[in-house]
Order: C-alpha cells, then sequence, then structure tokens
C-alpha cells in the first residue's frame, strides 16, 4: 500500500512538471504575431466594420422641357400607362372598347375636362401637374383612338 501512495505521488509529480513546462514553453509560443495593431495601420477595426455601401437622397432633377408639347403617344407611355395599361384603381383600360364606349359618348371635351380636373381615383392631370392643355388633349385622343 505504502507503494501504491508513492506510484500515484509520483504521477501527480509528472503531471504538475508537465503542465509547468506547458506553461513555460508553449504560451508564449502561442502569442507571437498576436501583438497590438498599431494605430492607423490597415488593419484598424473602424476600417474592417465599415458598411459596404453607402444611400444617399436626393431630389430628383426634372427633364428640361425642350418648349415643344410632347404627342398623346409620348404623355400616355410616361404618365397615363401607369393606371390605364394595367386597369389599376378602376381605370378603364386602353383598347377596352366596351369600357370606353360610355366615356366616348359623351364627347371629346368632357374626357378632357375629367382629365385636366381628375375623376374618382384619378388625380388632376393624371398626377403631372406639369402637363399644358394641349398635351393632355392629345393624350386624351390618343387613348381614344386605341379603343376606337
Amino acid at each position: 500500500m505504502a507503494q501504491e501512495q508513492h506510484s500515484s505521488r509520483a504521477i501527480l509529480m509528472i503531471t504538475i512538471v508537465i503542465a509547468i513546462i506547458l506553461i513555460v514553453v508553449i504560451w508564449p509560443l502561442s502569442m507571437l504575431g498576436k501583438g497590438g495593431a498599431k494605430p492607423g495601420s490597415a488593419d484598424d477595426a473602424d476600417a474592417r466594420i465599415q458598411p459596404v455601401a453607402k444611400v444617399e437622397l436626393a431630389k430628383a432633377v426634372a427633364a428640361k422641357p425642350d418648349g415643344k408639347p410632347r404627342d398623346g403617344a409620348t404623355v400616355y407611355n410616361s404618365v397615363c400607362m401607369a393606371c390605364h395599361a394595367s386597369g389599376a384603381a378602376g381605370a378603364p383600360k386602353t383598347g377596352d372598347k366596351a369600357a370606353w364606349a360610355p366615356r366616348i359618348a359623351t364627347g371629346i371635351p368632357a374626357l378632357i375636362k375629367s382629365a385636366t380636373n381628375g375623376k374618382n381615383a384619378m388625380p388632376a392631370k393624371g398626377g403631372a401637374a406639369d402637363l399644358s392643355d394641349g398635351e393632355i388633349k392629345a393624350a386624351v385622343e390618343y387613348i381614344v383612338g386605341q379603343a376606337k
């Protein structure tokens, strides 16, 4: 039994010596290359956590008109098509003869008045306040022409 105490004590001493050797030799070696980064270096944390992109909001610059009125097709494609091509908000679809027949029966001047002042969900001038009376008339005539 005395020999068992000596062998367990020997194992404990060997374990402690190995642990001390590991701490003294391996720990300093593991710290190599982990020195502190110098301020302003390329490995700076601020540089690594910058966002990938930035979003900036700016006012859109309106297209400069060349002084000439736009034709009906151009006005339709830039303003009216948004609702009249898909029938959004109850707008009669362009080219739908059945939907346009009662509207056409009221006459072109009534359609121009509705387009100018707005009707139901359609805002005045279709939402494009820069449209002239001639451009509205051209757009109405274009849409009516598509429904005939």
